[in-house]
């Protein structure tokens, strides 16, 4: 069911939701959370298709925040709130309400949104894309125990990681953490299986991608060992080495599908590790909503070295991690 509504308020869409549950038969104590998407007219199809298939997992109320402050004085001075509410259908067990906030409401966009909140229900807040230099001061933010951004989606992934690092908080997360979770645990296991201290380390991805400097920033911190970043054609990550005294550590991934797993004494073997839809990062950092001491402890090791290396990284001191020269304007590839 689909209600339209312009130049409301945030106590009509309530009532329209209210509304909307009576007519399906359908009350909304199934949902766990509130999923803030903070977007532009532009991104907001995909950022919603996402968020709508992480909610079978994850029932929740989404609420797409739309700025549309306008080019003009006058159309900046129109205030206005239009809005579409959808429930039942695609929305599945959740519900979705687009917010279009015009002119200078676009500036106050937690005025909006706070009435619109489950009640006893945490809150997480996505920026899909133009995440705010420090999250957990937006007013948005503010409103959250999670907050989502993607460095990926940045100009300077790599600045985008010392930025994340210098203003980061508990709650915070970035979706390009995300996509390495895979990677880790695959590593985690190999190093399990191969009792042998691990004497250094090889990261190769492509340029630009801030999944392939975390994992680079992880290793370098967990193993305390010298990391050296490579940079590949891609796609994403494309193979991790670990040297040890018996031989090399390779997990290698040249198609971004199917690994192959390679352990000094035993067969290689090929591992599943293709790359996720966004959906699917979604629904992995809605699972716990608790701070992520990993992603922070990773994204601030080192961090400030990442934008002074060399794009063909020389091997870090021991305690150091490692990166690439971030200086250029080229968009990341994901994972």
């Amino acid at each position: 069911m689909n209600i339209d509504l312009t130049e409301t308020t945030s106590s009509k869409i309530n009532s329209a939701l209210i509304k909307a549950r009576r007519a399906i038969g359908s009350p909304a104590v199934g949902m766990v959370l509130t999923l803030v998407i903070v977007t532009d007219e532009g991104n907001h199809y995909d950022a919603l298709k996402a968020a709508s298939d992480a909610s079978r997992e994850h029932p929740s109320r989404i609420l797409v925040v739309i700025k549309r402050p306008g080019r003009s004085p006058r159309d900046r001075r129109n205030a206005r709130l239009d809005a579409e509410v959808r429930v039942g259908g695609e929305s599945g067990t959740g519900e979705i309400v687009l917010l279009r906030l015009h002119g200078e409401l676009a500036d106050h966009a937690e005025s909006v949104v706070l009435p619109l909140l489950l009640p006893d229900a945490p809150v997480v807040v996505w920026w899909p894309e133009d995440a705010p230099a420090n999250p957990a001061e937006d007013l948005l933010g503010q409103l959250a125990a999670r907050r989502i951004t993607d460095a990926a989606a940045t100009e300077d992934p790599v600045a985008a990681l010392g930025l994340r690092a210098a203003t980061y908080a508990p709650g915070d997360t970035d979706l390009a953490w995300t996509r390495i979770t895979p990677w880790r645990s695959v590593l985690a296991a190999a190093l399990d299986q191969k009792q042998a201290a691990v004497k250094g380390a090889v990261v190769e991805g492509e340029a630009y991608n801030p999944s392939t400097e975390l994992l680079g920033l992880w290793l370098a911190r967990r193993l305390g060992v010298p990391v050296r970043r490579k940079v590949s054609d891609g796609p994403g990550i494309t193979a991790v080495r670990l040297a040890t005294a018996d031989g090399e550590i390779c997990l290698d991934r040249p198609t971004g599908a199917l690994a192959e797993l390679a352990i000094p004494g035993q067969p290689d073997r090929h591992v599943a590790l293709q790359r996720r839809a966004t959906s699917d990062l979604i629904a992995e950092e809605l699972r716990r909503l608790d701070p992520d001491e990993a992603y922070a402890a990773a994204v601030k090791f080192g961090v400030d070295r990442l934008a002074h290396a060399e794009e063909t990284a020389e091997p870090a001191a021991a305690a150091a991690g490692t990166g690439q020269n971030g200086g250029s304007g080229k968009k990341a590839a994901a994972q």
